[in-house]
Parts: C-alpha cells; structure tokens; sequence
C-alpha cells in the first residue's frame, strides 16, 4: 500500500537507512495492509539537516510565491479526493463520505494558509517623538516540528502544515503510526506542487525516541502537537529543556446543554449525528449531555432511534455510517467505561457491546447511556468513543457547574432559541470553542484551541498563522546625513 512513498527526506522517498519498517494494521481486519519505514537516528539527522538548510532560503520565498505554491497543493488534494479517501479509509476504517469530506477539509487549509501568507502584516507605532519610527515585523519563527494524531491522519497534519509553509517555515512532520497515509500524501500533493527540496520531511516510525531527538535539537524553533494530555506533558517537558514555542490542542470532553425551548426531536438527531461521527474519536465531540429535565425523554428517545439506525462496517462499503475504533486498547477502555456508568445507576438504552456482527475488528456498537450520574468515570474521562452519556439538568447554575467540572476546555455546545441565554451560557462555559445551535466547529477560516488541560495556541483562521511567527520591534533613530537635499 505504500510502495511509492517511504521517508521524505530532501525531497525523495526513501527507505530507512537501516532497512527497519514498521507493520500498519487495518481496525477492520486486524491483517497487515503495509509496512512503512522506521526512522533511525541517520534519518533524524539527515531530515533536520535539510530542514535547517532550507529555512533561509525558504524564509526568503515572497509571500505570492508561498501561496501559490499552496494553492496548487490544494489543488492537487481536491483533484485526487478520491485515491487519497481511499487510504485513509483503508488505515482508519472510516466511511469513504467522511474520508473524502476530510481531504477537501485539508484542501481548504492548504487554500486558506496560501490567502494569508499575503496578509501577514506588521504595525507602525506612533513615536513621542518627530525623529524616530517604531515599527513590528513578524518573521519566520523557524523550523517546526509537527505531530499528530490518527483520528484526523489529513486534516491534523494540513492545519500544522500549511500554516508553517505559509509563515516561511520549513517542516518536519511526523505521523501517526497507525494511518501515516494522508500525511503521505500531502507530502506528494507539496512536492508535485514544487515545494523546494528540504523544506518538508516526512519521517514515519515509532514516537519514541524519535519524537525525543527531534525536541532536543537546536534546528527545530516550534513543536505543534495534536494529541492526549499525557503526551502533551511530556512534550512540554522536553520543549522546555530548549525553550522551544509551542502549541498543542490536547483533546476535550465536550459539554451539551440542551435548553427546554430547544425541539428536542431535531436537536437529538442533529447531535446524535455528530456524536456517532468518526466513530465519536473527534476531540470535539460532544460528549456529556445536559438535558432539561423538561424535554429530557422525547429527547433521549430521538437520540436512540438515530443511535439504533446505524450501519456499523467497513467505511469502504458506501453503505456504512459507522466505522471502527482504531486500537483494540481503545475498544476495552470504551467498554470499561460503560460498566462503570451502569455500575453507577446509569441505564443503557442502547449499544453497549462489541459489534455480534463482526468476528474481527474493533467494532462496538453505537451507545447511549441515560441518566449517567456526575459520579460516573464516563463525565470526568475523555470517552473519544462512540458512547453517548445523557443526564437531566434543572437550572442555569446548576447545568454551568457540572458542565465546567472537568480539566478540559476545548468545545462546548449551547442549544436554545433565546439568543439572551445563549450568549451567557457562552459566556459562562470554560471552553475555547462554543456552538450555538450548530456542532460543525472545525473549519478553515475559523481558529481552533482550548483552554485548561485542553492545551494552548490556535490553528486555523487569521490566528493561525501568529503561532508561526515570530514578532521582531524595531526603533528607528532618524539620523541626518551628509547630504544636502
């Protein structure tokens, strides 16, 4: 499956330099479906080598240049959607309709970041005085080091990216290891683009120590990570060692307050959709539902009839809405979590099992949880997991309190048609992201992040880009010359 790609390294495939590889297993068929390259410590140095060569010459590409570089990248994406779907679908398990939604989503962020390598634009301060000019300039804060995730094997790395090409920076990118594909091909899509030798490395293989030797390293001036809090500490704590910028976006467990005014029969199937997408492993799904106790039950049982409906297979098959989880581990912490809840008090309406129809596989079944209690491990725990907690809540105080009592703050959804409640529910709630009415948060133009444990920085949107920069003050004595004139 991957035969034409390997390491990217000075702008060619390769092998590693000591023949290790790793094995890529499919979620579906839990078979082999390829073995890519596993980077050594030659790789390592030989992929920061060319990343520190190219940074200059890159920082001098004009903007125009960068973005319409970018722009054939994206280009590229949008014109291969459907080989590219294919792969990921392949290493993710995920429908082909959410696979092909993914890699024009990445298109977008390689378009965007083209539109904003011209808009990166400095300030002139007023001086107290006539003969001085005190001026900002953003510049290129170096070489970057990108890590991701395999939930969104495209859209994680196209964000990180596209941003660092579009600031000046040149990339070192390091996949996930279970869907390294689409960071494979974006590699293709930049290189077909014209993208200079160098300036993207693409090293596969496993995260430590790889991930390790790449912090420590001098030539690397900005780590963006896509990943769990666990692995976030430790990248922070590597980070500091080299005083490194950073930003991270750590995960979330996304709180719903469902307002009695709501329809509860639309509202439920609008969510349930979102939820049970990507087999409920996205960082900003919803995962705890506060329901007025009001229209708590129509709302619950919409919630099960949308739950009930879907196809559970192989995202290859058209057919199927609802994919695999990608690790057998995530499997058992997902059922782990579901005894806990009904453990606890809470009832399954529905789910709950692995999927009988499938011998092999990480499959389970679309779950819905009602009246979890707070106690539950299923509110406090990330469940990146297609199960869905349901509770009542009574007042505004009450349903702010218990939405805010976890160490995350990435998404937040707020469903109500008083638009007066709607903005101090926004307010009130310890998220960077809120939705009002809507779930569909992530999009090019728009920036994404959290707060608290869900890390720090932007990607995407006009924000995007600063995490990438770095600003330089200048003051500007205004000497008299020689000259008479």
């Amino acid at each position: 499956m991957y035969e034409k790609f390997g390491l990217l390294i000075e702008g060619k495939w390769r092998s590693a330099a000591d023949g290790s590889t790793l094995c890529v297993e499919s979620p579906v068929s839990e078979t082999e479906i390829g073995r890519i390259p596993a980077a050594g410590q030659a790789d390592i140095d030989a992929a920061l080598a060319a990343c520190a060569q190219a940074a200059p010459a890159w920082a001098r590409v004009p903007a125009w240049e960068r973005a319409a570089l970018l722009r054939r990248t994206a280009e590229h994406l949008r014109e291969n959607v459907a080989p590219y779907a294919r792969i990921m679908s392949r290493e993710t398990g995920k429908p082909l309709a959410e696979a092909r939604a993914e890699v024009n989503a990445s298109a977008d962020q390689f378009e965007w970041y083209g539109e904003e390598a011209k808009r990166i634009y400095g300030q002139t301060i007023p001086g107290r005085n006539p003969d001085e000019r005190l001026t900002v300039a953003y510049q290129p804060v170096g070489p970057c080091l990108a890590l991701s995730a395999w939930n969104f094997p495209m859209l994680l790395p196209a964000r990180k990216i596209a941003a660092a090409l579009a600031a000046g920076n040149p990339v070192i990118a390091r996949p996930a290891s279970e869907a390294p594909g689409s960071c494979f091909a974006i590699g293709e899509a930049l290189i077909k683009s014209g993208l200079p030798a160098g300036t993207l490395s693409i090293l596969s293989g496993a995260a430590v120590p790889m991930v390790g030797k790449l912090i420590a390293s001098p030539a690397i001036k900005k780590v963006s990570l896509t990943g769990s809090v666990a692995v976030g500490r430790e990248v922070l704590r590597l980070a500091a060692e080299g005083i490194k910028k950073v930003s991270m976006e750590l995960g979330g467990h996304a709180p719903v307050i469902v307002y009695p005014d709501s329809d509860p029969v639309q509202t439920a199937q609008k969510l349930a959709t979102t939820k049970f997408r990507n087999c409920g492993q996205v960082c900003i799904s919803p995962t705890r539902f506060y329901i007025h106790r009001e229209i708590y039950a129509p709302f619950t049982d919409a919630f099960c009839e949308v739950a009930r409906g879907l196809k559970v297979g192989d995202g290859l098959d058209e057919s199927v809405t609802t994919g695999p989880m990608i690790r057998a581990r995530g499997l058992e912490a997902a059922l782990s979590l579901i005894e806990d809840a009904t453990a606890q008090g809470a009832e399954l309406l529905t789910g709950g099992h692995r999927s009988p129809e499938h011998n092999t596989g990480h499959f389970l079944q679309p779950t819905v949880l009602g009246n979890v209690p707070d106690s539950a491990r299923i509110m406090r725990e990330e469940p990146f997991a297609p199960v869905a907690p349901l509770t009542a809540f009574d007042t505004f105080d009450e349903v702010i309190e218990r939405a805010n009592a976890t160490r995350f703050g990435l998404a937040s959804y707020v469903f109500t048609r008083d638009s007066d409640l709607a903005e101090r529910t926004s307010d009130a709630l310890e998220a960077g992201m809120v939705g009002i009415n809507e779930t569909l948060l992530a999009t090019a133009e728009a920036p994404f992040g959290g707060i608290k444990e869900s890390g720090f920085g932007r990607e995407g949107g006009s924000l995007g880009i600063l995490d990438y920069l770095v600003p330089k003050y200048t003051r500007h004595k205004l000497l008299k010359g020689s000259m008479n004139v």
